[in-house]
């Protein structure tokens, strides 16, 4: 029998809990897949699912297996693509996962880019705040902000994630008490809500000496979603604790203005980093390394990170 073959109508069957579901997503009878299935268990000499009347289950053998069976069919899949990227350029799909907010900030313009640079690429960039598990969820690249320590993942450091404190011109005008460790309650902030920030301290350092600085103890607007403080900043609500590869081009126009310059500011549980992120038993293809390199030169060049 066809081992590849084989594998393929084994993943499907554990991936849709049912021969008769695979063996419609594959456009065979459910009696091939079931054929296929025993012979893997006969060869192996484990049973790979417990069947029943009602469901079809994965056994801890099972559950084994699965794993190495999808990575032997992505990287043939790769290997495939790769040669045949020899032969004709860089192509095929690129599924990529992102912040939200880099897609304003800067992604909207690197994705138009690369795609007029490889024509024959196909994006698809999904922008999404929750943490996306990589291995499972079959994206091929994640762009991060912070740390990646996790096991099973390659990380590749694209910008920095540097951290100021910004206000539009209308906000200085309304409000001109220059901003300080000691003013911070005097001023309107506009807050960022994420479950990894700390809610107490706030770090900053000038001239070699490290100081820890409280929240404001009542923010003028608290939001999870970073876009709509963005608009507020630029509308004169308030100082917004913002990425510099966010803030950049409206400071270079002059829709905002950065306070407290002299200071450094931590980038608290987000890190120091932008980060390109793929599965490390996925090896880094051409069109992923070729996204990474135009990303990286893309922040460079434009200075946002």
């Amino acid at each position: 029998m066809d081992k590849l073959g084989a594998l393929n109508m084994f993943v499907a069957t554990a991936e849709h809990g049912s021969f008769s579901r695979a063996a419609e997503q594959l456009g065979k009878t459910p009696s091939a897949l079931t054929k296929a299935v025993s012979h893997l268990e006969a060869e192996l000499g484990s049973r790979l699912f417990e069947r029943s009347t009602r469901r079809t289950v994965l056994t801890e053998a099972g559950k084994l297996y699965l794993e190495t069976a999808r990575q032997v069919l992505q990287r043939l899949h790769e290997v495939s693509e790769e040669i045949g990227q020899l032969q004709h350029g860089l192509h095929g799909n690129l599924r990529i996962t992102a912040p939200l907010a880099y897609g304003r900030a800067f992604l909207d313009e690197v994705c138009a880019g690369f795609l007029a640079h490889y024509p024959q690429i196909k994006l698809r960039v999904d922008l999404n705040d929750s943490f996306v598990d990589l291995v499972e969820s079959g994206y091929d690249l994640a762009l991060r902000e912070g740390r990646s320590d996790m096991p099973g993942l390659i990380a590749r450091v694209v910008g920095q994630n540097r951290i100021a404190l910004c206000v539009s011109p209308a906000y200085l005008a309304r409000q001109p008490l220059p901003l300080g460790p000691e003013t911070i309650n005097e001023h309107d902030w506009l807050m960022y809500q994420h479950p990894a920030l700390d809610r107490g301290i706030w770090w900053v350092e000038r001239d070699g000496q490290r100081i820890g600085l409280p929240h404001p103890r009542v923010p003028r607007l608290e939001s999870d979603n970073y876009d709509l403080l963005l608009a507020a900043a630029l509308a004169g609500g308030g100082v917004l604790h913002t990425p510099l590869w966010s803030a950049a081009p409206y400071l270079a126009d002059g829709r905002l203005v950065q306070v407290m310059a002299d200071y450094q500011i931590d980038p608290d549980a987000f890190g120091p980093h932008i980060l390109a992120v793929y599965p490390s038993y996925r090896r880094a293809t051409g069109k992923v390394v070729a996204f990474i390199d135009y990303l990286q030169a893309f922040l460079r060049d434009n200075r946002i990170a």
